[in-house]
């Protein structure tokens, strides 16, 4: 049975640092056969989220479907003024439409937080923040989380990472979220 999970992050801007963090870290959910769905670039530019508007966009109901479906999930912010960036934020906010299901929000899923900003502080006070949305929504931050300051860390057109250590973490987390869902998978399956 095939893991899936789902990746949302990066900045407006296609191809950012952000979203290559993300890319990295897929990898290391699909080097343990997971199915990686990702949320990034231009797709994240939606409509404020409004619950009381029943209408969302095509990439907003896909998003939402394929959570609904994930079991786990990698979140990865740009940090704006020291926190998650509005575009993240706003996409997060769209997980209010699972409010109602069996699995409510991001409950019983594993939830891979990275992020990154032009500095130490930034990029450390925006991982609290992204932890602490992942708490709010019922998912289980994984053991390790990732601050990645730009200023000292690059990732090339190819996606290559200029610091070993980071690669490595940065697949760690992706590998965290797989076995954490087979984890939970297979606890449910015996009870």
């Amino acid at each position: 049975m095939t893991v899936t999970v789902v990746g949302i992050g990066g900045s407006i801007r296609s191809d950012s640092q952000s979203e290559r963090a993300l890319r990295v870290a897929l990898e290391g959910a699909r080097e343990l056969g997971a199915e990686t769905i990702q949320y990034s670039g231009p797709e994240l530019v939606l409509p404020f989220y409004d619950p009381s508007v029943p209408e969302r966009t095509d990439v907003a109901l896909r998003m939402v479907e394929d959570l609904r479906k994930a079991d786990g999930v990698i979140l990865v912010s740009p940090g704006y003024h020291g926190t998650v960036s509005g575009l993240v934020k706003n996409a997060l906010d769209y997980i209010e439409d699972l409010r109602h299901d069996e699995r409510p929000y991001l409950d019983g899923r594993a939830v891979g937080t990275i992020t990154a900003a032009y500095g130490w502080q930034a990029a450390v006070n925006t991982l609290s923040a992204v932890r602490s949305i992942v708490h709010a929504l019922r998912g289980w931050p994984t053991p390790l989380g990732a601050a990645i300051n730009s200023a000292q860390v690059k990732f090339d057109g190819d996606g290559a990472c200029s610091d070993a250590d980071v690669d490595r973490n940065l697949r760690v987390i992706g590998r965290q979220v797989v076995e954490f869902a087979l984890r939970h998978r297979s606890h449910l399956d015996v009870n």
